[in-house]
């Protein structure tokens, strides 16, 4: 009797062991063989920032997003300071555009991205994911000169094993 129950939890733990359970943002190196995986576990808030530095204006640019139930990005809005290169001066087609004290903020009202890809500049500048009130330097985690596949995806305990995490 006391084989079976053994053989039974050791059953049930590699299962568990295995099982898909919690919800992070991944960044998978792309172009690669054997891509490393870096993930954020996203716990209960569900609302992040990307903060970086323009490359040509060297002004902070902040993205905020938050992951929805279907396991998508929405962009929820754009603040920066400058809208020469690279920076949008109107607001388009479900959008809306304001300018208060010097920053200019670009709301979405329904964008949703299933991914995208984050490249990571072999330059000096800022390139942070805010989440929590934590900020994490991503160029301290992930290589210069490489791009990463930005995904939502539920990870089982062998997957975040495998990974690096990026609050840790």
């Amino acid at each position: 009797m006391k084989k079976w129950i053994f053989i039974i939890l050791v059953f049930l733990c590699l299962i568990a062991w295995f099982i898909p359970f919690e919800r992070s943002i991944v960044f998978t190196e792309t172009r690669v063989q054997k891509p490393v995986q870096h993930f954020l576990s996203l716990k209960s808030d569900n609302e992040f920032q990307l903060i970086f530095t323009h490359s040509i204006h060297l002004t902070d640019v902040e993205e905020s997003y938050k992951v929805l139930s279907t396991n998508e990005f929405q962009l929820l809005a754009m603040k920066y300071t400058d809208v020469a290169i690279g920076m949008p001066g109107h607001a388009e087609e479900g959008q809306t555009l304001d300018y208060k004290d010097g920053v200019y903020t670009l709301q979405y009202n329904d964008a949703k991205l299933e991914k995208f890809t984050l490249h990571i500049g072999n330059v000096d500048y800022k390139l942070n994911l805010q989440h929590k009130g934590e900020i994490i330097p991503l160029k301290k985690h992930l290589i210069r000169g490489k791009s990463y596949l930005v995904t939502v995806q539920r990870l089982s305990l062998y997957d975040k094993m495998k990974g690096v995490e990026l609050d840790d």
